[in-house]
């Protein structure tokens, strides 16, 4: 099984920039465009909170298990 990340989707579907969702949760572009392509280890569920919630969204709808 592996992680995916959908947050580069759920960006685009709310017409998010890269740069606005970066500073809202506190971390730089370059480490938001890592966890976009799914290049990170982890991410602490507090960044994980602050991007659903400016997302308004559901961890569920930016991770998804691939079998």
């Amino acid at each position: 099984m592996k992680v995916v990340v959908k947050l580069g989707v759920v960006m685009a579907d709310r017409n998010v920039r890269s740069k606005d969702l970066a500073a809202h949760v506190g971390i730089t572009e370059a480490n938001l465009s890592l966890l976009k392509q799914g290049k990170v280890k982890g991410v602490r569920f507090e960044t994980l909170e602050k991007i659903c919630a400016y997302l308004d969204c559901e961890p569920g709808d930016i991770l998804k298990i691939e079998r």
